[in-house]
Formats: C-alpha cells, sequence, structure tokens
C-alpha cells in the first residue's frame, strides 16, 4: 500500500504540472504583439503627370491615386499643389490649391507669365504634390516638361482642296525653315461596327496629326490618306522642335482657324494607255473582225471600259455594252473586208465617272 500511495501521488505531481503548462501556452497565446506605428494616410505620388503647350498655354493631366503609401484606400478628396521649376531654381507655386477625388482625372491650366512666354525656347517643368489633411505628402509626382519661351506665330490662310491623290493643304508661310503640324478630325465617324477577319479594312482613326518638317516644300501639304465620302477638319500650327535630354520637345502656335472639306470622289480614272487593234481576214471558218488590247489602269475604284470606233471623218460611236468591259481586250466583229476602222478606249469607275479617250489605233480589215 506504501507504494501504491507514493505511484498515486507521483501520477498527480505529474498532471499538475502538465495543466500548468498547458494554462501557461494558452495564456501565452492571448498576449498582444509589438504595438504598430499609426498610418499617415500619405496620398501616392503621381507617376502620370503630362503637360502640354499651345501658344501660352499650359495644359496639366494626371490621374489621382486611388490608395495611400499604406495601401489602403484614400477616402475624401485629396488636396493637390501644382508648382513650376525653371531651370535650377526651386518649384515656385502656381495658381490655388486644387481638390481632386481619389481615382479622378486631374487637369490644370496655366496662361505662361511674360517670364516664360518670351525669350529664347528652354526647358520648363510642372509638379504636382498631394498632401494629407495635416498638410504632409508623399513627395513631388514626375517631372512634366515643355518649352518656355516665345511661341511661333500662328498659321495663316489655311486651305483645303480635294484631288484624286488626296487632299491638297496650303497655307501662308512665314519661313522656309518653318515645321508645320497638321491635325486632322474626321466629322463622319462610321455608324456601322467595324467589320471582322483578317480581311476586313481597319477603321479610320478619328483624329490625325501630319507633321511637315522644316525644309519641305513651303506652305504645301498633301494628305494621302484620306477615304472619299469622308468630311475632314483641318487645324495647323507651327512647332519649333528642341531635342532636351534625349527627348524632342516642340514649341507650338496657336492653332489655325478650320477648314472643312468634303472629300467627294468626282475624278475620273486615268486615261488607258497602249491601245493596238490587229485585224483578222475573213476566211474559211472566220469571220472579219478586229482585236483590241491595252494597258490596264490601276485606280481601286475602276469599273471598266469604254469602246469607241468611227470610220473616216465620222464621229465617234460606242460600240462596247452600256455595262464597262471588265478586262483590258476587246473583240469587233462588226467590221467588213477592206474597210479601215479607228478604235479609242476609256476608263470608267464605280461612279460612273469616265476618263477622257485613249490616243487611236486605226487598223485595216484585209479583204479575203
Amino acid at each position: 500500500m506504501g507504494v501504491m500511495n507514493r505511484l498515486g501521488w507521483a501520477a498527480r505531481t505529474v498532471a499538475l504540472a502538465v495543466g500548468m503548462t498547458a494554462g501557461l501556452l494558452v495564456t501565452g497565446c492571448g498576449t498582444p504583439g509589438a504595438p504598430q506605428p499609426p498610418s499617415l494616410n500619405l496620398p501616392d505620388r503621381v507617376t502620370d503627370l503630362a503637360a502640354s503647350r499651345t501658344g501660352n498655354q499650359v495644359l496639366l493631366t494626371w490621374t489621382m491615386p486611388k490608395k495611400n503609401t499604406d495601401k489602403l484606400l484614400l477616402k475624401g478628396n485629396v488636396a493637390v499643389r501644382v508648382c513650376r521649376k525653371d531651370g535650377a531654381g526651386a518649384c515656385d507655386p502656381v495658381g490655388a490649391e486644387l481638390s481632386f477625388a481619389p481615382g479622378a482625372k486631374g487637369a490644370f491650366t496655366e496662361t505662361l507669365p511674360a517670364t516664360q512666354s518670351a525669350g529664347t525656347p528652354r526647358a520648363l517643368a510642372w509638379f504636382v504634390e498631394l498632401k494629407n489633411r495635416n498638410g504632409r505628402s508623399a513627395g513631388l509626382s514626375n517631372a512634366a516638361v515643355v518649352l518656355a519661351g516665345e511661341a511661333p506665330a500662328a498659321v495663316e490662310g489655311l486651305a483645303a482642296q480635294v484631288r484624286k491623290d488626296g487632299v491638297v493643304l496650303r497655307w501662308t508661310p512665314e519661313s522656309e525653315k518653318d515645321a508645320v503640324r497638321l491635325h486632322r478630325k474626321l466629322l463622319t465617324p462610321p455608324a456601322t461596327k467595324p467589320q471582322q477577319g483578317p480581311l476586313a479594312s481597319q477603321p479610320e482613326p478619328l483624329e490625325q496629326s501630319l507633321l511637315v518638317e522644316a525644309g519641305a516644300q513651303s506652305g504645301r501639304a498633301l494628305d494621302k490618306e484620306i477615304r472619299f465620302g469622308q468630311t475632314y477638319e483641318y487645324r495647323a500650327q507651327r512647332v519649333v522642335r528642341i531635342n532636351v535630354d534625349g527627348r524632342t520637345l516642340e514649341l507650338a502656335s496657336p492653332l489655325s482657324a478650320p477648314v472643312r472639306v468634303e472629300a467627294l470622289d468626282v475624278f475620273p480614272p486615268a486615261v488607258p494607255i497602249g491601245l493596238a487593234a490587229v485585224a483578222t481576214a475573213p476566211g474559211t471558218g472566220t469571220e472579219a473582225s478586229i482585236d483590241l488590247s491595252w494597258q490596264p489602269v490601276a485606280d481601286a475604284d475602276l469599273a471598266g471600259y469604254a469602246v469607241y470606233r468611227r470610220e473616216s471623218e465620222v464621229g465617234w460611236q460606242r460600240i462596247s455594252p452600256e455595262q464597262p468591259v471588265v478586262g483590258p481586250a476587246f473583240h469587233d466583229a462588226q467590221v467588213q473586208p477592206g474597210h479601215s476602222y479607228r478604235y479609242a478606249v476609256s476608263a470608267v469607275d464605280q461612279g460612273g465617272y469616265e476618263s477622257a479617250r485613249s490616243a487611236e489605233a486605226e487598223e485595216t480589215v484585209p479583204n479575203p
């Protein structure tokens, strides 16, 4: 019995130790960790600031962040400060403090002061800085750079004329060294969805620009990328182009007055060339005839050809069907042996416009 009492006492001691250890472990799990510093709620920096200058107006655009530097969603509008830096000086505040919602598109327009809108072209940088409610920020945005200095004079006398090979644009030149940027806007966008598939034509961009480099033919440009049946609006501006830190920056004049042009295809196709006539004499099993051939016309909207014939001084008569001849050849079986005939052909496009007649080809049908 003494031994059994000692064993029981030992078991109770081990159980008590295990229970105390378990209690300590449970108590340790509920102990709070090290305290975390409170969030400063600093808005993330803007990283997509862009700037453009037209005349003496500078437009800044950017995207507001949605989160702060702690990756937490921002709540409420965020204060925005805009500043401008000229050379190595300080970034001087511009305008009043702005306010935008998180994720919104930000924009700011400034008229350049006289000190930045005159003189030789030079780099000028803008920044935006987002502040929390305590006026603290995570730093300036990326730099958006444009050229300061005197802007070129506006383009005067812009005019547009539709031709078969495109739209010819003319303006009053100021200098042979001028570069001019032409802006084209499509005023008649398609009402239907673009076609699908590898062979489908691509939709025409709503806006495009064409740079006429300095040294090009003064005061004139040709826009070959138009599509007939559309209406376009053109504006122009002179530009000075300068390389700054490996980037080409432009200092542009104000936009010219717009000109509108309706690109109607009222132009006949090219005149066929290379007309040749070969006669076949009548014989056993054959009739008198004259075969004509010519070089094909390459116009994209070509519908076919019309064939004309005359004898002696008699006027021209169309001998081909009302529907244009598709290929560059024609067989004339309405001829007589011993007679001489003169031929000419014209090209017809899908709009029904007909070219002038080709050079004549004369042939005599031999007698049997």
